[in-house]
């Protein structure tokens, strides 16, 4: 388990899950200062959201120039060998960069290897227990259980994060767990009431997690009253700004 990082700093600090967020470059930028964690890419996004920029490089270049928060590339490939060499392209673009990497017995090879080399790494596709005891005994610092696509087939979203919690509650060094593929603010929602240590979603859930329309009405309430007070001189010395 890496021991620095937005993920073992909020631990140490008491300010509980953090949230990655998934988007364009031009998307992610306003909500980076807001206490993001940091950007996490998959190779659907990273072929879909390329294509403008003419590279996946480039593209991963512009998510640096947005940030100084980390960076979780999602590489892949046939070999042991060829993941490695992937991500060495990718780590030595920038300090920010993680590396994620499917769960499958090459990535099992390429999370030992890398960290022995100090080289932060994210185990993604994964969808039992059993995979998940497997890549964190290979080292692995993130395992991310896949949420909705359960939901999808008729299965409980968050049953395997909360499998996790029990199984790692034990160990002294344990990986993160990432609730991944979250696809609505009910999956997050039960994602966090599980014991998730982070979370990655699309920014545009990000969004709806902030609303409530009981928060709607009391926060019209409340500025209601604030203009009443204002239009009463009661706030006079207040700098008041009115639509």
């Amino acid at each position: 388990m890496t021991s620095n990082g937005p993920v073992p700093n909020a631990r140490s600090e008491g300010r509980g899950p953090t949230i990655w967020l998934a988007g364009t470059p031009d998307d992610l930028a306003p909500w980076m200062p807001l206490g993001i964690a940091g950007i996490v890419t998959n190779t659907v996004v990273l072929n879909q959201y390329a294509k403008p920029y003419g590279s996946v490089i480039a593209l991963i270049k512009e998510y640096l120039n947005i940030t100084d928060k980390p960076v979780v590339v999602e590489i892949d490939g046939h070999t042991v060998e060829e993941l490695l060499a992937v991500g060495k392209v990718f780590t030595d673009l920038s300090d920010q960069i993680i590396l994620k990497i499917p769960c499958s017995a090459n990535g099992l090879k390429a999370f030992s290897a890398l960290k022995k080399d100090g080289i932060e790494t994210f185990c993604t596709t994964v969808f039992s227990l059993t995979q998940a005891a497997a890549v964190a005994q290979a080292g692995v610092d993130h395992v991310l259980p896949f949420c909705d696509p359960v939901k999808a087939v008729g299965g409980d979203p968050t049953q395997l994060i909360r499998e996790c919690v029990n199984m790692f509650s034990g160990w002294e060094e344990r990986p993160f767990i990432m609730a991944a593929l979250v696809r609505s603010v009910e999956t997050a929602h039960a994602a966090f009431r599980d014991g998730a240590d982070e979370l990655v979603t699309m920014w545009t859930v990000y969004r709806d997690m902030l609303e409530h329309p009981l928060t709607d009405q009391w926060n019209k309430i409340f500025m209601d009253e604030w203009v009443d007070m204002h239009e009463n001189g009661l706030l006079d010395g207040v700098p008041v700004e009115l639509d």
